[in-house]
């Protein structure tokens, strides 16, 4: 841990009671993870904690202890003293959730561990050293005197395995190792979390990729494929759940790979979200947060708006630029 837990962030949780946590858009294992493990951990200190997202529950998550009690932005009022935003690296990937008009006044926490994180708190603790969000809350379980409850464990070692991919990431530290060792000492089963979480997908998925994988494309060392909203309704999945970027970034002679999924974004706009994976040596995150988005060197994204094509062909010829330059400084 390169960042220590600021003593500001310690003392406003002491002192805050009723807490409104909330995780990012398009949530993935460490902001499941993070969002409940933080809910578990207040409510151990004696806190009412109340755990909310935008999106609905992914099914792949139901398993997580608390995970039904996420509620969404309808469900939200504004009788809270505290808010912590868990895993998002900006305000908008609060979604709809964080409504000024209700939460504004309060104070902001944010813990986030994306080397793009934009400091939008009014305390922040970012430390892009841990390989998850979840990774800094076994720290914090820690830090408040809490015990590491099967709850707390469950919740933040399935953050930590789904964010490093079941420990094969880069970023996959003796610290990170270590983390996950004393949350399996708490409770966690290990194998259950990566069988329910990485080793298991619906075979709408698979129909998905069968509709997407003919029209990919691999130029210049960059892999793409695109997402249609058409596709994801024949396919019956609500989303690309990741995983198909996970595929494209296995492939040898791609440096770098991106999956472009069709939204639909503000006012119903057209939007595109997308998806970027790099290779050891590349790094992708720099230009996701120069189109708005975040995340890491080896995986970010963003979401822009605008017509399909044009967004692709847009980020695809940012992309070749990112990789050449980037291969010429391996050389």
């Amino acid at each position: 841990m390169n960042n220590p837990i600021p003593a500001e962030l310690v003392a406003l949780l002491e002192r805050s009671n009723r807490i409104l946590c909330i995780s990012h858009i398009n949530p993935d294992g460490d902001a499941y993870g993070s969002l409940l493990g933080m809910v578990w951990l207040l409510r151990t200190l004696g806190k009412q904690a109340t755990p909310a997202m935008t999106d609905p529950l992914l099914s792949e998550f139901e398993f997580l202890p608390g995970a039904t009690e996420i509620v969404d932005a309808r469900h939200v009022g504004a009788d809270y003293d505290l808010v912590i935003c868990l895993d998002a690296s900006s305000p908008d990937r609060m979604g709809d959730v964080f409504q000024p008009e209700l939460h504004a006044a309060l104070p902001l926490a944010v813990i986030d561990h994306h080397v793009t994180n934009t400091y939008f708190g009014d305390v922040n603790w970012v430390d892009p050293s841990c390989a998850a969000t979840a990774q800094m809350l076994t720290y914090l379980v820690e830090a408040l005197g809490a015990p590491t409850t099967g709850a707390i464990a469950e919740c933040l070692l399935t953050g930590i395995i789904t964010d490093t991919l079941s420990f094969r990431t880069s970023n996959t530290t003796p610290e990170v190792l270590e983390a996950a060792m004393r949350l399996q000492r708490a409770g966690a089963d290990l194998s259950m979390i990566v069988q329910r979480t990485l080793n298991r997908m619906p075979f709408s998925a698979l129909q998905l990729w069968s509709l997407v994988l003919p029209s990919v494309q691999l130029e210049d060392g960059v892999l793409w494929g695109v997402v249609t909203r058409d596709q994801l309704r024949d396919a019956g999945q609500p989303n690309d759940d990741s995983k198909l970027n996970s595929i494209f970034a296995t492939i040898i002679e791609a440096d770098i790979s991106a999956v472009f999924t069709e939204k639909i974004g503000k006012n119903g706009q057209p939007a595109v979200e997308c998806s970027f994976r790099a290779k050891p040596g590349f790094n992708v995150g720099d230009l996701a947060f120069a189109f708005g988005g975040g995340g890491h060197p080896p995986a970010s994204g963003c979401t822009l708006e605008g017509p399909t094509d044009q967004v692709v062909a847009r980020v695809v010829a940012a992309l070749k630029e990112t990789r050449r330059r980037q291969a010429l400084d391996l050389d």
